[in-house]
């Protein structure tokens, strides 16, 4: 069983930035990927940012060149770096593990508004 550990979510005016944080349970140096994905009320969950295991990154088109991924194996964490927000980031942000099964966070609530 993976346990996931999220934090870092919160309110914060449009143009402002906020840090995620998810600390697993599992090595991920053992596993394929770890991303982030995240859900608007009415709306279906949306695929964010990737890290792979060799370090490569992926990111939705409307998060590119605002959101950045980054990993720190030793700490089992993987991060979610913020930038510009917009009221359309509003969501409950959830953190993947991939390995090639699906392993999900309980998800951090995310709100941009003034």
């Amino acid at each position: 069983q993976v346990q996931f550990v999220e934090s870092g979510g919160g309110l914060v005016q449009p143009g402002g930035s906020l840090r995620l944080s998810c600390v697993t349970s599992a090595n991920i140096n053992g596993v394929y990927a770890m991303g982030w994905y995240r859900q608007a009320p009415g709306k279906q969950r949306e695929f964010v940012a990737r890290i792979t295991n060799g370090g490569g990154t992926y990111y939705g088109d409307s998060v590119k060149g605002r959101f950045t991924i980054s990993r720190d194996a030793a700490k089992n964490t993987v991060y979610l770096q913020m930038n510009s927000l917009k009221p359309e980031d509003t969501a409950v942000y959830y953190c993947n593990l991939y390995s090639p099964s699906n392993y999900w966070g309980q998800g951090t609530q995310v709100t941009v508004s003034s």
